[in-house]
């Protein structure tokens, strides 16, 4: 088989200890020279492990994309050695040949041949604006929990403004409810000031509210959930704001994919987020397309099809 890479390095990275093999190939004689050291994953033994690979003149290495563990040992080694990241299931040992010596060994081995299929790791301001777009993400999702559960509560206590109001956390919703939670007696007159001018079918709306059954616990559940979706808001806007501000310089790069229909300059964030701006690490449009999970497909087997649709190969 073809050598692509003589020396390189393969690393079985666990919570607390990488052991790495150095595989250097003499090129004449084909017979490959192995070296095998076990690191911890504490900073200075990870400095330990990249002036080890310099000294050996090991410039490659591959290691598996092992929860989050692989990415201290790339913040450590990306600015002087390649690093290539896999999924496990690429370079999976046989069955019972498995110890961690072995696995280092073999990844070593594929990653020589270039027999293994690495996963696409962006560029450092794209890795950082991908960290904040998804814990704004995260943020949304516990919003909407909040809400969710605030509108239980509603349900619970006899209230239905959720089905006269399309949105009922909109400005008039917001203000009949506080209204409601802080008087212990719901005068009309007071309920018909908190609704705005335009809403129709007040008379609805006051039907809605009236001989509702506020219980202690939930009025503090309705209190607290609402303090903590406002929160939860300040939290987002300042993503938001990060966000834009480190999207800025790359502007002219992707705005253009805003002429889309639906897709907003925030949306057109959150995509380059994902995918960044050089397209050359897909070959195809069909391969984005896969990677990002948006590929439906067929496949037969034994006279059965299963239809599925392709995930991405590692979550990063």
């Amino acid at each position: 088989m073809k050598i692509v890479r003589p020396i390189c390095c393969g690393m079985d990275v666990h919570k607390n200890i990488i052991v790495a093999t150095i595989g250097i190939t003499n090129k004449k004689t084909r017979i490959t020279e192995y070296i095998q050291e076990t690191f911890s994953t504490l900073n200075p033994d990870l400095l330990n492990l990249k002036q080890w690979l310099i000294n050996h003149k090991c410039f490659d290495a591959c290691m598996e994309s092992t929860g989050k563990y692989w990415i201290p040992i790339f913040n450590i080694l990306e600015d002087e050695i390649n690093i290539y990241l896999t999924h496990p299931k690429y370079v999976k040992a046989i069955k019972g040949k498995k110890t961690d010596k072995k696995d280092s060994k073999w990844i070593r081995d594929l990653f020589k041949h270039d027999l293994i299929k690495f996963s696409f790791i962006p560029p450092k301001e794209i890795r950082a604006l991908r960290e904040i777009s998804r814990y704004r993400y995260k943020l949304v999702g516990m919003r909407s929990s909040e809400r969710n559960r605030y509108q239980n509560c509603m349900t619970v206590s006899n209230i239905g403004i959720g089905s006269v109001f399309s949105d009922p956390f909109g400005k008039s919703a917001q203000a009949i409810m506080k209204e409601v939670l802080e008087s212990d007696i719901i005068e009309d007159e007071k309920i018909l000031k908190c609704i705005h001018g335009s809403c129709k079918n007040k008379d609805k709306i006051l039907d809605s509210i009236k001989h509702c059954n506020i219980e202690t616990d939930q009025r503090f559940k309705m209190n607290e959930s609402m303090t903590h979706m406002e929160e939860l808001q300040v939290h987002i806007n300042n993503c938001e704001i990060e966000i834009m501000k480190r999207a800025t310089p790359m502007f002219d790069r992707f705005m253009h994919i805003t002429q889309l229909p639906g897709i907003s300059t925030l949306s057109a964030i959150l995509i380059i987020s994902e995918i960044g701006v050089d397209m050359k690490q897909f070959e195809s449009d069909k391969q984005l397309a896969c990677w990002a999970g948006l590929a439906p497909a067929n496949n037969e087997s034994a006279n059965k099809k299963n239809q599925f649709v392709f995930l991405k190969q590692v979550n990063i």
